[in-house]
């Protein structure tokens, strides 16, 4: 299955496979793979799953990915994106595995970890599932199970350290790929592993392994745009999971209540540390306009065409690199920065006005079927001898009671021929924070020096 979140995703073409399996691949490929991932395929086989979501009442997959073993009772870790849907809609899904080996088996959900994009399930025989379940999956594997270990946290990877990825890629069959470890990504809210090597599709909850055979991580995503730029979550927090949760009930109805919470905790933590982090100046010469520091978001700038005759502006557009993925539809607990400053000499103060005004009112709200239409409310505010037109727009989660998104447009007012718009959008934040965040936002602007 497919992680998208920001920038990234699982791209199913983003590389070639080479299985170390001669039941799965020509001699061709396998001599291509070295003597150490063939050593950690052969570690890994016996231990690792696909991961079908399929409809209730039949065999029809609505999604596939990977995970492995952690226990000798057979419990598995995996992504949460990959089993979302059951965890959402648990009346219309249930849980499969299939073994490198050919045997299979039902899974149920214990637990999950939306932020890290984890899930620990649980290995079912047959004779635990209803009669039907049970039927399709006669012979289902029984514990103990071998497992693979985790690497001590004691002992950290060096950047360049050789590390392998495995999983079923594009249901092809089971895999592993090579890469490197370069360390944690930069701009991750939480930690995540830079990755120099290709995930594919299917590949998701599958676990990376040190050249010892240890879980050092766990396949999460892959940027849109990159080749061999990869992302794993870190091992410590599957490990974390696992030890909180390893005698945890099935869960049987939808996970709503537990991902609000976890949703909450996310974006308290989320604008706690945004909020203690000054804004950074945009360089205008009029004006100070808020632009958030780069160790927290992306920035990218552009600019009017030097040969414009008309409206000239320059453009800021941030972004934090990740959201947390609740389903398919929905990616939330984001922060996005953006503003223009405009210069009309050119236009002349009426022409400039009518431009400067559509550009405002052209800004849309709200949209989606996650959430209730946008209200909003304008006004107009005085910082510190600088007038700003504001408006500051709510929607509220239908499924996610207390979260809501917010956005904030800004466009200053002060002069017939020059101004700035601008705009923060926050998803998945409550009604408190909303506040705090467009306070915070509204304190960013101010004069620049003399004007």
């Amino acid at each position: 299955m497919l992680a998208v979140t920001g920038n990234w995703l699982l791209d199913a073409s983003s590389a070639r496979v080479a299985s170390v399996d001669p039941n799965e691949k020509p001699a061709n490929a396998r001599a291509s793979v070295s003597p150490s991932a063939q050593r950690a395929y052969a570690t890994a086989r016996d231990k690792l799953l696909q991961v079908r979501t399929v409809l209730r009442d039949q065999d029809s997959q609505a999604s596939v990915g990977s995970g492995f073993i952690v226990s000798s009772e057979g419990l598995v870790i995996s992504n949460y994106h990959v089993i979302s849907q059951i965890a959402l809609q648990p009346q219309r899904y249930r849980l499969t595995y299939t073994r490198a080996g050919g045997s299979s088996g039902a899974l149920q959900l214990l637990a999950f970890d939306a932020v890290h994009d984890l899930a620990l399930l649980r290995m079912l025989p047959s004779s635990d599932s209803d009669s039907a379940a049970a039927k399709r999956l006669e012979g289902a594997p029984k514990p103990p199970f071998a497992a693979l270990t985790f690497r001590p946290r004691a002992q950290p990877l060096a950047n360049g350290e050789r590390i392998f990825s495995l999983g079923n890629p594009l249901d092809i069959g089971f895999a592993v790929l090579e890469g490197n470890y370069n360390g944690l990504v930069a701009r991750s809210f939480y930690p995540q592993i830079f990755f120099a090597g290709a995930i594919n599709s299917g590949m998701s909850g599958g676990p990376a392994l040190d050249g010892q055979g240890r879980v050092i991580g766990i396949n999460v995503a892959t940027h849109r745009s990159g080749q061999q730029v990869s992302f794993l979550v870190p091992a410590q927090f599957a490990q974390e999971l696992l030890e909180r949760a390893r005698d945890a009930p099935p869960i049987t109805t939808d996970v709503y209540p537990e991902l609000t919470r976890q949703l909450l905790a996310h974006q308290a933590l989320l604008v706690q540390r945004f909020v203690a982090q000054p804004w950074r100046g945009a360089g205008h010469a009029r004006y100070r306009i808020p632009v958030p520091q780069e160790d927290f978001m992306r920035c990218w700038g552009s600019s009017s065409r030097e040969e414009t005759k008309g409206l000239e502006f320059e453009r800021s557009n941030c972004q934090m690199e990740s959201a947390i993925f609740v389903s398919g539809q929905l990616q939330t607990g984001r922060l996005t920065v953006r503003h223009e400053a405009y210069d009309g000499a050119k236009l002349g103060p009426l022409r400039f006005a009518r431009a400067y005004s559509d550009s405002f009112r052209n800004e849309g709200f709200g949209g989606g079927l996650a959430t209730t239409a946008p209200q909003c409310r304008e006004r107009f505010v005085d910082r510190d001898g600088l007038p700003l037109r504001a408006v500051v727009c709510l929607s509220a989660y239908r499924k996610f009671k207390g979260l809501y998104d917010v956005s904030v447009l800004v466009a200053t007012v002060d002069d017939a021929t020059q101004g700035v718009q601008g705009r923060l959008d926050a998803r998945g934040m409550d009604f408190d924070n909303s506040l705090r965040l467009v306070e915070h936002y509204l304190h960013g602007y101010a004069w620049n020096g003399s004007h």
